[in-house]
């Protein structure tokens, strides 16, 4: 019904934000993900745009916010999966970006999205297998945005085990993710265990 809403931010919460589109109050829940996008955009009162889905269920309506269609298509396709429902997406769409969802899937990497509250080992298996080979073909975004499976797994063989836990120690302190796995990026993970890792990165976000 609606593809995006566009209006003033009224309020900003870590789980929902209400978004004020000519004088109607829409309030969307969201991913940390996108909060912490619009967190970073400005202030309450600012214009923004987020992306929906509408989700309706014998107890009532529910809408949930994007901040890109990326994120949305993410969205979409995990719903696909079985046993994961909206709640459950939400959680994986908070734990990592649409980016790093096909980079753990593309390279079977259920371990990283297991992370996400209320996503078993099971469940992340089975969205592995379930979304892999739709992912291979048709990667989140598009072939605009410069990814495809093979760039996936190289990537994501990069930026496991120790740059992974590197990320999850930086957000711990207070770093966004985009913080973390920009400086992360830049070190090679081969030649420093991860303590050192941590400690040079710091450095590198203090400059």
């Amino acid at each position: 019904m609606f593809y995006y809403i566009s209006g003033k931010l009224a309020m900003l919460d870590p789980v929902f934000a209400v978004v004020d589109a000519g004088g109607v109050g829409y309030k969307l829940t969201i991913s940390l993900t996108t909060y912490s996008f619009l967190s970073a955009k400005g202030t309450e009162k600012d214009n923004v745009t987020l992306y929906t889905h509408m989700a309706v269920r014998e107890d009532g309506v529910e809408l949930y916010g994007f901040y890109s269609d990326e994120e949305l298509e993410a969205f979409k396709l995990l719903i696909t999966v079985s046993g994961v429902g909206p709640k459950a997406a939400v959680s994986i769409l908070s734990q990592m970006t649409p980016r790093d969802l096909s980079m753990a899937i593309c390279s079977e990497n259920s371990k990283a999205i297991a992370k996400a509250n209320g996503v078993g080992p099971k469940t992340a298996a089975r969205i592995v297998l379930e979304l892999k080979d739709k992912l291979s073909k048709a990667p989140i975004g598009g072939s605009d945005d410069g990814f495809d499976a093979i760039t996936a797994v190289s990537s994501s063989a990069a930026f496991s085990n120790k740059l992974s836990d590197a990320q999850d120690a930086l957000m711990a302190l207070g770093y966004t993710r985009n913080e973390a796995q920009s400086v992360l990026k830049t070190i090679d993970a081969e030649k420093y265990e991860l303590d050192d890792i941590i400690r040079i990165a710091l450095k590198k976000i203090m400059k």
